[in-house]
């Protein structure tokens, strides 16, 4: 009887920590109509701007984390965000060697990862090597409709992300702010991976079961008007 309560115990612990992610949980639909970019235009200041990623093996275990490039544009009109569009380099990706231990990874390098990421296993970038994401609406953001791992978010950003060859919307809650000529957008949000078809080898494939299907992405952008 112990020893079931004990079993009992571990397999919930084991679905808390599969549940367990550091943003908000992107809502997801098929792929909406792009909004039109109204006002004027802001473009990413790569130097001020972050795309932050974390992946983990099942249970959340051993989270891996780094870095991607993008480039992009806002548009803005009457202190609000009517649009935008981003690019996203692949091939920029960099796992963070903190994340990566060598002597529990089987001598494998956070380059190995990167290597290993880049090819035709996961976003084979031979093929795909930039992901977009185009917004499709913008609106305020409603606390007493749930809350935002944000603090003080303001609005709810919906737009749909392309990853090799499939275009799927996602919606997540977001903090905009404007400072003089400066636009700064900021979101942490959760993506499943499956939902882009981003699977390592074929289906049931045990190496891929390990592969937890959440990925958090951290938004830091600060784009700039340059009249």
């Amino acid at each position: 009887m112990k020893k079931q309560l004990i079993s009992g115990l571990a397999l919930i612990l084991l679905f808390a920590s599969c549940q367990n992610t550091g943003g908000d949980k992107a809502k997801t639909t098929s792929a909406q109509e792009v909004t039109e970019q109204k006002g004027q235009t802001y473009t990413v200041d790569a130097d001020k701007s972050t795309l932050k990623w974390t992946g983990y093996h099942k249970g959340g275990l051993n989270p891996r984390y780094g870095v991607l490039k993008s480039e992009g544009t806002l548009s803005v009109e009457n202190n609000a965000v009517t649009g935008g569009s981003f690019t996203i380099d692949i091939n920029s990706i960099v796992t963070d060697s903190a994340s990566v231990d060598p002597t529990t990874a089987g001598g494998k390098k956070s380059t190995d990862l990167d290597a290993h990421l880049k090819s035709a296993d996961f976003f084979d970038t031979a093929k795909y090597p930039t992901a977009k994401f185009e917004i499709t609406k913008v609106a305020p953001f409603d606390a007493a409709q749930g809350k935002s791992v944000v603090a003080d978010a303001t609005n709810t950003v919906s737009g749909n992300l392309t990853i090799k060859d499939k275009t799927v919307n996602v919606t997540f809650p977001a903090k905009i702010t404007f400072n003089g000529d400066e636009v700064i957008f900021y979101s942490k949000f959760t993506i499943q991976r499956q939902d882009w078809g981003l699977t390592y080898g074929t289906e049931g494939n045990p190496q891929d079961w390990m592969i937890a299907q959440n990925v958090d992405i951290e938004l830091n952008v600060t784009a700039n008007n340059a009249k």
